[in-house]
Order: structure tokens, then sequence, then C-alpha cells
């Protein structure tokens, strides 16, 4: 007798045999996602850790200011069976905290400090998420927030710059091309005129 439970199905039973799930969506055979309340996130993740899901592919956040939350979405893979796992939560985005989840998926170290840099969300239990990553000495508040103002932040660090309405040719040398074709006449008489 064959198992005909498909793998999406299998991690449907899964992950709703063992939380209360708000929300789902099943994109296609390879990827399904739950929406779950913050503190189900690390007992899922850990399931799906010991079912074969031990492959952290992403972790980031939505900013839903309008709501005044952020949603932090987490892919997880499985090799045996190949489905793209997505858990998301809610939390509050005037106290963005969220537990780390170092002890079931060493490898999210990296996508938490990401998270933190771009969003503000606070990892307590990662010992390196406020280390920053990519923005070098930034002084702003994160800038994927959608409150964050490039231009005012541009000006405010930039000078400003004067552009004409014109393109004017500044050089009055000779072209790439014509510079190229001299120094390959050049190269050949070096050679003795030999190809």
């Amino acid at each position: 007798m064959t198992n005909s439970m498909t793998n999406v199905e299998f991690v449907q039973n899964l992950v709703k045999s063992n939380v209360n799930v708000l929300q789902e969506h099943i994109t296609d055979q390879y990827q399904v996602h739950f929406v779950v309340e913050q503190d189900q996130v690390h007992y899922i993740l850990n399931i799906l850790k010991n079912a074969g899901w031990i492959q952290m592919s992403y972790l980031s956040a939505i900013d839903w200011p309008e709501e005044n939350k952020f949603e932090l979405v987490y892919i997880v893979f499985n090799w045996e069976k190949p489905v793209y796992v997505q858990i998301r939560t809610k939390i509050d985005r005037e106290n963005p905290v969220m537990n780390s989840i170092l002890p079931i998926y060493p490898g999210s170290k990296y996508y938490e400090r990401e998270c933190h840099e771009f969003f503000g969300v606070k990892f307590p239990g990662n010992p390196d998420y406020e280390k920053q990553l990519i923005l070098e000495n930034w002084d702003d508040i994160p800038p994927m927030r959608k409150d964050f103002d490039p231009e005012a932040y541009s000006k405010r660090k930039f000078p400003q710059r004067e552009y004409s309405e014109t393109y004017i040719v500044q050089s009055e040398g000779k072209s790439k091309l014509a510079k190229m074709e001299a120094r390959k006449q050049r190269a050949e008489s070096l050679r003795g005129g030999k190809k």
C-alpha cells in the first residue's frame, strides 16, 4: 500500500496538529505558509526542524505601520520533502522584540542581525544581533521601515548638487574607438608589422 499524502499535506498535518494556525496559504506544491501567534513560533520551528526542515532559508520582516505591527517571516526547507514552509507572526512595532531562534537554527545569526539592522527588531538570545552587518555607521531609523524618508536622509547626509539640463561634451579628445585603434597600430608597429 502506498502513501498518497503529498508533501504539502504532510506539512499541513504536522503544523495544524501542533499549533493553532491563524491563517494558511498554499502557494503551490513546493511552498506553504502559516500564520501563528508569536509565542508559537519557536515551538513550531523546533517541530519542523525535527521533522526534516533543517535549512533556515530566510528570515526577514514586513512593516505594517497602519496596524502598528511588524510581520516576521521565517522560511525553512526540507531536502527530502522539497517544500518551503513559511512561518509568519506579527509583533508590536513600537517595541519589536522576538526571542532568537539561534538554538534551533544556528544559521539564523546573520538573518537576525540583518533584520535588526533594517527593521529594528531585537532578538534577545542572539549575542550579536546589534552588531552592524551591512550599514556601516548608520545613525538613523532602520531604512526598511516605511516611515524612513530616504530623501530627507540624503539631504541631511550628502551635499546638494546642481545639475544642468543640457549635456555638454567636456573632452574634445579622441573617441575610445579611435584610441583603441591607435594602440592596436602602435602594438603592430612594435612587433615589426607582424600579426
